[in-house]
């Protein structure tokens, strides 16, 4: 790996990262009233068309943090309907 994929790599765990406090306040709370559904299937979309450009760019930076970034997601919008009857 050279130092472009390494920095491309760090940007993206960043970048999914930036969903982790989201998670965990709502984990906490057991609410889920203030995330966006919208918002979570939107991003969804750009992360599966991301993942589809980086399998076809052989760009495994791109296919693994968006992979990573899916599954935060997923996670999210699970916890979204779990907690609705808490709202």
């Amino acid at each position: 790996m050279d130092f472009i994929d390494g920095l491309g790599l760090v940007a993206g765990i960043f970048t999914s990262a930036a969903v982790a406090p989201q998670l965990i306040t709502t984990i906490k709370k057991k609410k889920a009233s203030e995330v966006s559904t919208a918002m979570f299937v939107v991003m969804l979309t750009g992360n599966a068309l991301w993942v589809y450009y980086g399998v076809d760019k052989k760009d495994i930076p791109i296919i693994a943090t968006n992979i990573f970034t899916i599954c935060l997601n997923v996670a999210m919008l699970f916890l979204k309907y779990k907690y609705k009857d808490n709202d």
